[in-house]
């Protein structure tokens, strides 16, 4: 159809029935037929096939919608879920950290002094320790510390030491142990302990 078609039935009715046409009565009668017949076709789609869509595609627009809410509040749900997770998990996490670590600023001779209790009630006498303290990855609020110390005693009395360490409520790990004979008969026991500490100051000093 051209684009600058304009339709108009009533000047296209005169047209038609414009000159000889309007002579013969059966010309007229079919060509108003034809209008009337043309008029309720278009009538007949804008009743059963609105612009917007039929009542079977609107009912399945619907669905759609409604299938795409409830995935979404499904993730929602599953979102939430993660978060109550997360926030039980630090607070396991603040929970164990306040338990089994200690803080940084007491913590050289604590742990110094708990370690050499131990080993004084097993029958173990102290000598020297070193201390190092590294940072730990991902983390501005707990660092790792090393203790190696060095005691001198008996098989037994280093027993009872190290199930001493293994029983002690602080989270302290046992990353080397060695143990020579010494002339008098006794041990030179040399332990590394690894421990983490906290900083409740990150970024400050000590």
């Amino acid at each position: 159809m051209p684009r600058n078609f304009n339709w108009n039935p009533r000047g296209f009715s005169r047209q038609l029935l414009s000159g000889r046409q309007m002579k013969d009565p059966r010309v007229a009668v079919r060509l108003i037929l034809g209008l009337l017949l043309i008029a309720n076709i278009v009538a007949a789609l804008l009743l059963f096939r609105p612009w917007g869509g039929s009542a079977e595609d609107l009912a399945r627009q619907m669905e759609s919608l409604k299938a795409q809410l409830a995935a979404r509040q499904l993730r929602l749900t599953q979102t939430q879920g993660i978060v109550e997770k997360v926030r039980k998990a630090r607070s396991a996490g603040d929970q164990f950290m306040s338990a089994y670590m200690v803080s940084r600023r007491s913590a050289f001779s604590t742990l110094i002094s708990e370690a050499n209790k131990m080993a004084t009630d097993a029958g173990m006498k102290p000598r020297e320790t070193s201390l190092t303290l590294e940072p730990v990855e991902g983390s501005d609020t707990v660092a790792q510390l090393t203790i190696s110390a060095n005691y001198e005693g008996s098989y037994a009395s280093l027993f009872k030491f190290v199930n001493s360490l293994d029983k002690s409520p602080r989270f302290l790990i046992i990353e080397a142990l060695s143990a020579t004979p010494q002339q008098s008969g006794a041990l030179a026991v040399n332990v590394k302990l690894d421990t983490f500490i906290r900083d409740q100051n990150p970024g400050g000093t000590s």
